[in-house]
């Protein structure tokens, strides 16, 4: 297990994405803030069934359980809409749907990672993170 990377988002998605292809139940990778805090949002979705971060040397681990045993998985589809190349930028009234609202986007606003519905609620813009349906 790698202890950096440089896309922080898309390595957690990514393993998210292929541990849902292979049906593994859950996924060990190194915590950050930001992997907490969009882990989080998922898991309060019920896209995962949940998360624990386990403190460590030099770096915590952050245990994501995709889906219960004999279960299977809520995300058909995962993906890194903002990139470290091209950021993809969004005011409140014009952020998209997914699946005509059966997936979800996560949009990092001022007031702290929240869905694209919590962000329209509260009439806030700001970066499209990762798309999940």
């Amino acid at each position: 297990m790698s202890i950096q990377s440089t896309d922080q988002i898309a390595d957690l998605i990514t393993r998210i994405r292929n541990a849902v292809k292979v049906s593994k139940n859950e996924i060990l990778v190194p915590t950050s803030k930001l992997k907490t805090q969009v882990v989080e949002v998922l898991a309060r979705n019920g896209y995962i069934a949940g998360f624990e971060v386990q403190e460590g040397k030099p770096r915590g681990i952050l245990k994501v359980t995709i889906n219960e045993a004999g279960q299977n998985a809520k995300i058909n589809e995962i993906t890194k809409v903002s990139k470290p190349g091209q950021r993809v930028y969004s005011a409140a009234d014009d952020l998209p749907t997914v699946k005509s609202g059966r997936g979800m986007i996560i949009v990092s606003t001022s007031k702290g990672l929240m869905t694209g519905r919590e962000a329209k609620k509260n009439r806030l813009g700001g970066e499209i993170l990762v798309k999940v349906w």
